[in-house]
């Protein structure tokens, strides 16, 4: 398991970019895949993003593709997500995670999983 840390959230105007960022602990990051979810008032949590451990293999949630990149800098033990184009509707509180297992070979989208979490960044979009 990793400690997770995100940042960069905050309010931003339609149209706007903003570049999430989540700083893991601990010298194993760099064999999980990380993922990025969010949750919106009174909705479920929806997947967005994932990034392989190995090579730098991605899938995206189709409301996002095209408009969001997730990266990650095993160096720093973080990863980043790029979001332009931003809309109202991806206001929501955007939540890092690690998958469950070290070397998945498959990439996952569903919460069930990833087994460790940030606390969490507000991402508030206004029209």
């Amino acid at each position: 398991q990793v400690q997770l840390v995100e940042s960069g959230g905050g309010l931003v105007q339609a149209g706007d970019s903003l570049r999430l960022s989540c700083a893991a602990s601990g010298d194993t990051f760099r064999t999980y895949n990380m993922g990025w979810f969010r949750q919106a008032p009174g909705k479920e949590r929806e997947f967005v993003a994932t990034i392989s451990w190995s090579s730098p293999g991605t899938y995206y949630a189709d409301s996002v593709k095209g408009r969001f990149t997730i990266s990650r800098d095993n160096a720093r033990n973080t990863v980043y997500l790029q979001m332009n184009s931003l809309k109202p509707e991806d206001t929501a509180v955007y939540y890092c995670a690690a998958d469950s297992t070290r070397y998945a070979f498959a990439l996952h989208s569903t919460s069930g999983d990833f087994g460790s979490w940030g606390q969490g960044t507000q991402v508030t979009v206004s029209s």
